[in-house]
């Protein structure tokens, strides 16, 4: 497999502007990453000191085995959503290693309001059993929460019942968890602990019941403390409900430790079939060759040099459909199918990526999908040509590929070409964007045009003429709604992709989530190979 021959020269101005940009937006990014992760008002701090407990990555850190990495899925989920101040939806997520064991992790984060659930945290849990369904991996649950917040009750009641729906289905497939009750687990939050194999109470703090204090008094007259309704010896030596307690939080995660190493060894359905390589390019490079700006295209080859082992790709149909990049490369050491966008998609690239989707099911390949499209051609000659059937066929293929896909969008996803290159209702096993990332239906710039016209057309249609000002004026808060609502901050709130990654983390990232999809099976593609 020969080795890309990068074309960038670094001492070139484009270069190092676009450097420049982009290393700002990175350092913004990590900066509120931090801030997300680690900063919480005093007083909150003080009131679980109070409580005898850790923070979330006090836990996380006596939880995962040293040295090991810790890949966190939505660590912005919210961000832009309750005022800013439900940080990660209160709940941490993410896949790291347990006993030697790769694994899947739910932290409730009671430093912000006593973890009460907000409608993104259980849409966020979700999320994460949806990943461990699809991958067949283990799960543990670091349980303290308060429940659902009652401003946002008929949200969580509605989300809220998927997660305990996924937790009954990895039952199902034989896939164990494991509950770390440190804290509340109220009203629903108490099916968490219930519904899995495993499940430990700590002592004095920890509680599991379907009605705290206050509704049962509410409902029942009866007083009691939330130890006698649902505390360690009530579960453990009544109840049956909890299988361990525990003195502490630490000998609470150290039994969680001692079951995770009794788990079955996993038998993935694929392996590295070569030692992991680094990339003979600096991936720091990466940020050199993106512009900022998402109207201005790049070689995504450059970026699979940066990314890849050995910065080795073997390209498919190079000279055809040369808005899309196919090819097989390794990451990891794992062999992996790349798709990545040059440009807008024509007829050609659809089929060209239809082909190779198809080629990749056949030999059990994962594929990668670096997206940066702002959709498929449009136009009378291009709809001559077959453009939205040949689409379709794209789609069709990602509609039944049956090997693990994964998608980082690297700097714009707009329009139907956001469906082609596997968004997130193309089911990837994990998507995620970089921070510069712009997305939606259409640009900024289209749908202000766009909809300011047709605005525009209403207001004539009621007799009433626009003059340029009040026209430019209607474009201009179009436009700045529509830059507001496409960029990365504003889709990963929501949820839309699981976390942003700086260009440089994402080898690494890709590495970690190709090893964990080999837990699950792949299963036989129900389709020949198509030359379109």
């Amino acid at each position: 497999m020969k080795r890309i021959d990068s074309r960038i020269d670094t001492a070139f101005e484009a270069f190092r502007r676009n450097h420049q940009a982009m290393s700002a937006i990175v350092a913004n990014f990590r900066e509120r990453m931090e801030i997300t992760r680690h900063q919480r008002p005093p007083h909150e701090i003080k009131r679980v000191r109070a409580q005898g407990k850790l923070l979330v990555r006090e836990r996380l850190d006596l939880l995962l085995d040293p040295g090991t990495p810790f890949l966190e899925f939505s660590a912005l989920a919210a961000c832009e959503d309750y005022n800013g101040e439900v940080p990660g939806a209160n709940v941490v997520t993410g896949l790291g290693v347990v006993s030697g064991r790769e694994v899947l992790i739910h932290a409730d984060d009671s430093s912000v309001k006593g973890g009460v659930w907000y409608t993104l945290t259980p849409r966020k849990l979700a999320r994460l059993l949806d990943i461990a369904l699809e991958n067949q991996l283990p799960v543990l649950h670091l349980c303290d929460s308060g429940g659902a917040f009652l401003e946002e009750l008929s949200g969580v009641y509605i989300e809220g019942g998927r997660v305990f729906r996924n937790q009954c289905l990895l039952s199902k497939a034989g896939v164990p968890q494991v509950a770390m009750v440190f804290g509340n687990c109220t009203a629903g939050g108490a099916y968490i602990p219930a519904l899995c194999d495993y499940s430990i109470i700590v002592r004095g703090t920890g509680g599991v019941f379907l009605g705290g204090p206050p509704l049962v008094k509410a409902a029942t007259g009866e007083e009691h403390t939330a130890d006698e309704i649902g505390g360690c010896d009530l579960h453990t030596q009544v109840s049956g409900t909890v299988d361990y307690p525990a003195d502490n939080e630490a000998h609470a995660i150290a039994i969680c430790r001692e079951i995770v190493a009794q788990f079955k060894p996993a038998t993935k359905s694929y392996l590295p079939e070569r030692d992991a390589e680094p990339p003979y390019y600096d991936p720091d490079e990466m940020l050199g060759i993106v512009s900022p700006d998402h109207r201005v295209q790049f070689d995504q080859r450059e970026l699979i040099a940066r990314i890849v082992d050995g910065s080795r790709f073997h390209e498919y149909q190079p000279a055809y459909g040369t808005t899309l990049i196919c090819g097989y490369a390794y990451i990891w050491g794992y062999r992996v199918g790349i798709l990545a966008n040059n440009g807008v998609l024509f007829s050609d690239s659809s089929k060209k990526a239809a082909h190779f989707i198809s080629l990749c099911n056949q030999n059990r390949t994962p594929l990668v999908f670096l997206q940066n499209t702002t959709g498929y051609m449009i136009g009378r000659n291009y709809e001559m040509e077959g453009i939205t059937k040949d689409g379709a066929k794209m789609l069709m293929a990602q509609a039944g590929s049956e090997v693990p896909k994964f998608t980082v969008i690297t700097s714009a996803a707009f329009g139907a070409g956001y469906y082609g290159m596997c968004g997130r209702a193309w089911d990837p096993r994990m998507i995620w964007a970089w921070p510069n990332v712009h997305m939606g239906v259409m640009g900024p710039d289209q749908a202000a045009n766009t909809l300011a016209d047709v605005k525009i057309a209403q207001l004539r249609r009621k007799g009433h003429t626009p003059d340029e000002a009040e026209m430019a004026q209607l474009r201009q808060r179009v436009y700045e709604k529509a830059e507001r609502e496409s960029n990365a901050y504003f889709a990963t709130s929501r949820l839309w992709d699981d976390g942003l990654l700086a260009p440089t983390d994402t080898r690494n990232a890709l590495g970690m989530a190709l090893s964990a999809a080999a837990h699950a099976p792949i299963a036989d593609p129900h389709y020949g190979i198509f030359r379109f």
